[in-house]
Protein backbone atom coordinates (compact mmCIF):
# COMPACT_ATOMS: atom_id res chain seq x y z
CA UNK A 1 0.00 0.00 0.00
CA UNK A 2 1.22 3.47 -1.25
CA UNK A 3 1.78 6.04 1.68
CA UNK A 4 1.33 10.23 1.29
CA UNK A 5 5.20 9.85 1.75
CA UNK A 6 5.32 7.93 -1.65
CA UNK A 7 2.81 9.94 -2.98
CA UNK A 8 4.17 13.02 -2.27
CA UNK A 9 8.00 12.89 -1.39
CA UNK A 10 9.67 14.42 -4.05
CA UNK A 11 7.12 17.47 -3.99
CA UNK A 12 8.09 17.98 -0.37
CA UNK A 13 11.37 17.72 -1.23
CA UNK A 14 11.10 20.30 -4.45
CA UNK A 15 9.28 22.47 -2.23
CA UNK A 16 11.49 22.25 0.74
CA UNK A 17 14.37 22.90 -1.66
CA UNK A 18 12.37 26.13 -3.31
CA UNK A 19 11.35 27.76 -0.28
CA UNK A 20 14.33 26.72 1.62
CA UNK A 21 16.78 28.79 -1.09
CA UNK A 22 14.21 31.87 -0.50
CA UNK A 23 14.73 31.96 2.96
CA UNK A 24 18.50 31.95 2.64
CA UNK A 25 18.38 34.86 0.13
CA UNK A 26 16.02 36.62 2.07
CA UNK A 27 18.22 36.07 5.57
CA UNK A 28 21.31 37.18 3.56
CA UNK A 29 19.04 40.67 2.64
CA UNK A 30 17.35 41.06 6.26
CA UNK A 31 19.77 39.54 8.74
CA UNK A 32 23.02 39.44 7.03
CA UNK A 33 23.04 35.48 6.36
CA UNK A 34 26.48 34.79 4.53
CA UNK A 35 25.75 31.14 2.99
CA UNK A 36 23.87 32.46 0.27
CA UNK A 37 23.55 36.01 -0.82
CA UNK A 38 22.54 37.78 -3.98
CA UNK A 39 19.93 36.89 -6.31
CA UNK A 40 19.41 33.88 -8.93
CA UNK A 41 20.59 35.91 -11.81
CA UNK A 42 24.24 36.41 -9.32
CA UNK A 43 24.86 34.85 -6.02
CA UNK A 44 27.38 33.85 -3.31
CA UNK A 45 27.64 30.70 -2.03
CA UNK A 46 29.91 30.99 1.43
CA UNK A 47 30.62 34.32 0.56
CA UNK A 48 33.42 32.47 -1.26
CA UNK A 49 32.33 30.86 -4.53
CA UNK A 50 30.31 32.65 -7.34
CA UNK A 51 27.00 31.78 -8.68
CA UNK A 52 25.98 33.37 -11.99
CA UNK A 53 22.54 32.49 -14.17
CA UNK A 54 24.34 31.49 -17.53
CA UNK A 55 21.62 32.63 -19.82
CA UNK A 56 21.89 36.01 -18.01
CA UNK A 57 25.73 36.02 -18.71
CA UNK A 58 24.86 35.40 -22.50
CA UNK A 59 22.54 38.62 -22.94
CA UNK A 60 25.29 40.23 -20.85
CA UNK A 61 28.03 39.09 -23.38
CA UNK A 62 25.74 39.80 -26.27
CA UNK A 63 25.29 43.71 -24.97
CA UNK A 64 28.77 44.41 -25.22
CA UNK A 65 29.39 43.98 -21.59
CA UNK A 66 33.06 42.33 -20.29
CA UNK A 67 32.32 40.02 -18.05
CA UNK A 68 34.03 39.74 -14.92
CA UNK A 69 35.85 36.57 -14.25
CA UNK A 70 33.64 35.58 -11.16
CA UNK A 71 30.75 36.02 -13.27
CA UNK A 72 32.11 33.71 -15.97
CA UNK A 73 33.30 31.17 -12.99
CA UNK A 74 29.93 31.39 -11.30
CA UNK A 75 27.95 30.66 -15.02
CA UNK A 76 30.17 27.40 -15.75
CA UNK A 77 29.51 26.28 -12.12
CA UNK A 78 25.94 26.33 -12.71
CA UNK A 79 26.15 25.13 -16.25
CA UNK A 80 27.78 21.79 -15.28
CA UNK A 81 26.00 21.70 -12.58
CA UNK A 82 22.93 21.21 -14.43
CA UNK A 83 24.54 19.72 -17.42
CA UNK A 84 24.97 16.62 -15.06
CA UNK A 85 21.48 16.62 -12.71
CA UNK A 86 19.36 17.79 -15.57
CA UNK A 87 18.82 21.26 -16.78
CA UNK A 88 15.12 22.03 -16.24
CA UNK A 89 15.58 20.81 -12.95
CA UNK A 90 16.25 24.55 -12.24
CA UNK A 91 12.35 24.72 -13.57
CA UNK A 92 10.92 22.46 -10.75
CA UNK A 93 13.24 23.02 -7.78
CA UNK A 94 14.43 25.90 -7.90
CA UNK A 95 12.94 28.92 -9.90
CA UNK A 96 9.74 30.78 -7.62
CA UNK A 97 7.39 30.38 -10.58
CA UNK A 98 7.14 26.80 -10.42
CA UNK A 99 5.61 27.33 -7.07
CA UNK A 100 2.45 29.58 -8.76
CA UNK A 101 2.27 27.36 -12.36
CA UNK A 102 1.70 24.27 -10.11
CA UNK A 103 -0.76 25.96 -8.87
CA UNK A 104 -2.70 27.35 -11.48
CA UNK A 105 -2.43 23.54 -13.10
CA UNK A 106 -3.46 21.86 -10.14
CA UNK A 107 -6.73 24.46 -10.19
CA UNK A 108 -7.11 23.90 -14.17
CA UNK A 109 -7.54 20.22 -13.37
CA UNK A 110 -10.02 20.12 -10.56
CA UNK A 111 -11.91 23.05 -12.58
CA UNK A 112 -12.15 20.80 -15.56
CA UNK A 113 -10.80 24.49 -17.39
CA UNK A 114 -9.85 22.42 -20.56
CA UNK A 115 -13.25 21.56 -21.24
CA UNK A 116 -14.98 24.85 -20.60
CA UNK A 117 -12.37 27.49 -22.47
CA UNK A 118 -11.00 27.08 -25.83
CA UNK A 119 -7.73 25.95 -26.30
CA UNK A 120 -4.99 28.28 -27.97
CA UNK A 121 -2.67 27.12 -30.57
CA UNK A 122 0.39 27.14 -29.50
CA UNK A 123 3.96 25.61 -29.96
CA UNK A 124 6.34 24.57 -27.28
CA UNK A 125 9.30 25.56 -29.11
CA UNK A 126 8.28 28.93 -28.68
CA UNK A 127 10.56 29.44 -25.75
CA UNK A 128 13.52 28.90 -28.08
CA UNK A 129 12.73 31.56 -30.47
CA UNK A 130 11.87 34.01 -27.22
CA UNK A 131 15.54 32.85 -26.29
CA UNK A 132 16.73 33.91 -29.51
CA UNK A 133 15.24 37.58 -29.68
CA UNK A 134 16.69 37.59 -26.07
CA UNK A 135 20.09 37.74 -27.18
CA UNK A 136 19.28 39.42 -30.49
CA UNK A 137 16.98 42.57 -28.38
CA UNK A 138 20.17 42.63 -25.84
CA UNK A 139 22.85 42.88 -29.05
CA UNK A 140 20.60 45.59 -30.76
CA UNK A 141 19.97 47.58 -27.85
CA UNK A 142 22.74 47.05 -25.46
CA UNK A 143 20.75 45.74 -22.36
CA UNK A 144 20.31 42.38 -20.93
CA UNK A 145 16.70 41.77 -22.35
CA UNK A 146 15.21 39.30 -20.79
CA UNK A 147 16.42 40.53 -17.05
CA UNK A 148 14.94 43.96 -17.84
CA UNK A 149 11.89 41.84 -17.89
CA UNK A 150 11.87 39.13 -16.05
CA UNK A 151 8.62 37.66 -13.76
CA UNK A 152 11.57 35.69 -12.42
CA UNK A 153 13.59 38.02 -11.26
CA UNK A 154 10.82 40.17 -10.38
CA UNK A 155 9.40 37.82 -8.00
CA UNK A 156 12.64 36.91 -6.84
CA UNK A 157 13.17 40.67 -5.72
CA UNK A 158 9.50 40.98 -4.65
CA UNK A 159 10.05 37.98 -2.03
CA UNK A 160 13.76 38.76 -0.71
CA UNK A 161 14.05 42.13 -0.97
CA UNK A 162 10.68 43.84 -0.79
CA UNK A 163 10.82 45.65 -4.57
CA UNK A 164 8.93 45.76 -7.83
CA UNK A 165 5.93 44.40 -9.69
CA UNK A 166 6.48 40.61 -8.78
CA UNK A 167 3.31 40.16 -7.07
CA UNK A 168 1.38 41.42 -10.54
CA UNK A 169 3.50 39.40 -12.33
CA UNK A 170 2.57 36.61 -10.88
CA UNK A 171 -0.89 37.21 -10.90
CA UNK A 172 -0.68 37.52 -14.83
CA UNK A 173 0.86 34.28 -15.03
CA UNK A 174 -1.16 32.56 -13.03
CA UNK A 175 -4.13 34.00 -14.69
CA UNK A 176 -2.68 33.18 -18.65
CA UNK A 177 -1.86 29.34 -17.18
CA UNK A 178 -5.18 29.23 -15.59
CA UNK A 179 -7.55 30.23 -18.39
CA UNK A 180 -5.76 30.70 -21.46
CA UNK A 181 -3.09 28.34 -22.01
CA UNK A 182 -1.99 25.14 -20.17
CA UNK A 183 1.69 25.41 -18.38
CA UNK A 184 1.51 28.59 -20.61
CA UNK A 185 4.68 30.21 -19.05
CA UNK A 186 6.88 27.53 -18.34
CA UNK A 187 6.00 25.19 -21.11
CA UNK A 188 6.10 27.54 -24.25
CA UNK A 189 7.47 31.25 -23.49
CA UNK A 190 10.14 31.26 -20.81
CA UNK A 191 13.41 31.14 -22.17
CA UNK A 192 15.27 30.45 -19.58
CA UNK A 193 13.13 27.15 -19.62
CA UNK A 194 14.32 27.17 -23.07
CA UNK A 195 17.67 27.31 -22.43
CA UNK A 196 17.95 24.76 -19.68
CA UNK A 197 16.41 22.36 -21.88
CA UNK A 198 19.28 22.14 -23.91
CA UNK A 199 21.31 21.73 -21.25
CA UNK A 200 19.08 18.77 -20.05
CA UNK A 201 20.11 16.88 -23.67
CA UNK A 202 22.85 15.51 -21.98
CA UNK A 203 22.17 15.09 -18.05
CA UNK A 204 22.76 12.11 -16.33
CA UNK A 205 19.90 11.61 -14.30
CA UNK A 206 16.12 10.62 -16.32
CA UNK A 207 12.98 9.17 -15.53
CA UNK A 208 13.31 5.66 -16.86
CA UNK A 209 10.11 3.96 -18.12
CA UNK A 210 9.39 0.06 -17.55
CA UNK A 211 6.48 -1.08 -20.06
CA UNK A 212 6.29 -4.45 -18.33
CA UNK A 213 4.90 -2.63 -15.08
CA UNK A 214 2.96 -0.06 -16.97
CA UNK A 215 -0.71 -0.40 -17.02
CA UNK A 216 -1.77 2.69 -19.39
CA UNK A 217 -3.75 4.59 -16.71
CA UNK A 218 -2.01 7.76 -17.87
CA UNK A 219 -1.94 9.54 -14.68
CA UNK A 220 1.83 10.26 -15.39
CA UNK A 221 0.57 12.10 -18.28
CA UNK A 222 -1.81 14.03 -16.73
CA UNK A 223 0.42 15.41 -14.36
CA UNK A 224 3.37 16.03 -15.78
CA UNK A 225 4.11 19.91 -16.73
CA UNK A 226 5.63 18.14 -20.23
CA UNK A 227 3.44 15.63 -20.85
CA UNK A 228 5.14 15.19 -24.62
CA UNK A 229 8.39 13.96 -23.16
CA UNK A 230 6.17 10.94 -22.02
CA UNK A 231 5.92 9.44 -25.42
CA UNK A 232 7.14 5.96 -24.49
CA UNK A 233 4.52 5.39 -21.97
CA UNK A 234 2.82 1.51 -22.77
CA UNK A 235 4.75 1.68 -25.59
CA UNK A 236 8.45 0.50 -24.63
CA UNK A 237 10.61 0.47 -21.58
CA UNK A 238 13.32 3.57 -22.33
CA UNK A 239 14.91 6.97 -20.53
CA UNK A 240 13.00 9.89 -21.03
CA UNK A 241 15.92 11.60 -23.13
CA UNK A 242 14.02 14.75 -23.65
CA UNK A 243 15.95 17.42 -22.22
CA UNK A 244 12.46 19.64 -22.02
CA UNK A 245 11.75 17.31 -18.97
CA UNK A 246 11.91 19.43 -15.69
CA UNK A 247 12.96 16.42 -13.45
CA UNK A 248 10.24 16.99 -11.10
CA UNK A 249 8.83 13.64 -10.52
CA UNK A 250 5.54 14.37 -10.11
CA UNK A 251 5.34 11.25 -12.50
CA UNK A 252 7.14 8.72 -10.20
CA UNK A 253 5.24 9.53 -7.74
CA UNK A 254 1.35 9.22 -9.19
CA UNK A 255 2.74 5.82 -10.64
CA UNK A 256 0.83 2.95 -8.91
CA UNK A 257 2.40 0.74 -10.99
CA UNK A 258 6.27 1.43 -10.18
CA UNK A 259 6.54 1.73 -13.70
CA UNK A 260 8.30 5.30 -13.67
CA UNK A 261 11.53 5.97 -11.81
CA UNK A 262 15.00 7.55 -11.68
CA UNK A 263 17.97 6.49 -13.00
CA UNK A 264 21.53 7.25 -13.91
CA UNK A 265 21.71 7.12 -17.94
CA UNK A 266 23.55 4.61 -19.30
CA UNK A 267 25.28 5.96 -21.77
CA UNK A 268 27.25 3.27 -23.30
CA UNK A 269 24.26 1.21 -23.76
CA UNK A 270 22.05 4.28 -25.32
CA UNK A 271 24.70 4.77 -27.61
CA UNK A 272 25.06 1.10 -28.60
CA UNK A 273 21.11 0.74 -28.72
CA UNK A 274 21.38 3.93 -31.51
CA UNK A 275 23.80 2.22 -33.78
Amino acid sequence: MRTIWNNYRYLILRRTTQLGLLLLYFGANAWGWGLLMGNLSSSLFLSTVPLSDPYAALQMAAAGAVLATDIIVGALIISTFYLLIGGRAFCSWVCPVNLVTDAAAILRRKLNVDSISKRQPASRSMRYWVLVLGLIISLMMGVTAFEFISPISMLHRGIVFGLGFGWAAMLIIFLFDMFVLKNGWCGHICPLGGFYSILGKVSLIRVHHNVENCTSCMKCKTVCPEHQVLHMIAKESADVLSGECTNCARCVEVCEDDALSFSIRKLIKNKKSGE
